[in-house]
């Protein structure tokens, strides 16, 4: 079962947090500002944060960021009623993985904590499988029935970022910023180029296809469960 801190000075919205994910089947802890939820971590084993920004000790920014700087690798969700860019901005260079702004939609919070945890179990394996085709991250190598291939650098990262969630859209710009970094000077048109190149290398694979979206990007769709 996975355990989940919270930390959150309010309450009433602490008890919410706890009650919501408790109901669907998470372990939680809860405390009230950064300092106390130090103390937890260094005596529980804890698989994601779920964490407020202005609390009193130590705030959420200082709070992650400490745990970044420490090598914490775990996932955390900042929830706030902060809702300006520049906070956002400001959780992301922190180091959250997600930022949910209040007042929030509680069944939302539970499937925004599903794909975090979902996604550190991708990342922590470095392995994506898809039928009969599996991603090895470190190796930048795609195996597909038992055949082995070694793809461009980022032609594997566009895949592997596709194939982590699939059905999702990402517009070429988000996949730019993301794979080739947000100051390159290549255009979209290069994102349609991997693309095409794998479409061509992946052209008799029936385990998964790239979808082009009108007027917005690109997804992946699973062809196996």
């Amino acid at each position: 079962m996975f355990k989940i801190l919270v930390v959150e000075d309010n309450a009433d919205m602490q008890e919410l947090f706890c009650t919501v994910l408790e109901n669907s089947g998470y372990t939680c802890i809860s405390t009230a500002d950064g300092k106390e939820a130090l103390e937890v971590m260094y005596k529980e084993y804890v698989d994601l944060i779920v964490v407020d920004i202005m609390m009193p000790n130590m705030d959420g920014y200082e709070f992650t960021k400490t745990l970044r700087e420490a090598d914490y690798t775990l996932p955390i969700l900042m929830v706030t009623a902060k809702s300006q860019f520049v906070d956002m901005q400001k959780g992301f260079q922190a180091g959250t993985d997600d930022y949910m702004i209040k007042p929030i939609n509680v069944k939302e919070l539970v499937l925004r904590v599903e794909a975090l945890l979902r996604r550190a179990k991708i990342s922590s394996e470095k392995k994506i499988v898809v039928g009969n085709t599996i991603l090895y991250y470190d190796a930048l190598t795609v195996s597909v029935n038992g055949e082995e291939m070694i793809l461009p650098q980022k032609e594997f990262y566009l895949l592997y970022k596709l194939l982590s969630y699939p059905n999702r859209t990402f517009t070429r710009q988000q996949l730019m910023d993301e794979i080739w970094g947000m100051f390159t000077e290549s255009d979209e048109r290069t994102i349609n180029t991997h693309i095409n190149r794998l479409r061509e290398r992946f052209s008799d694979c029936t385990d998964f296809q790239i979808v082009t979206v009108r007027g917005l990007g690109y997804k992946v769709v699973k062809c196996v469960e």
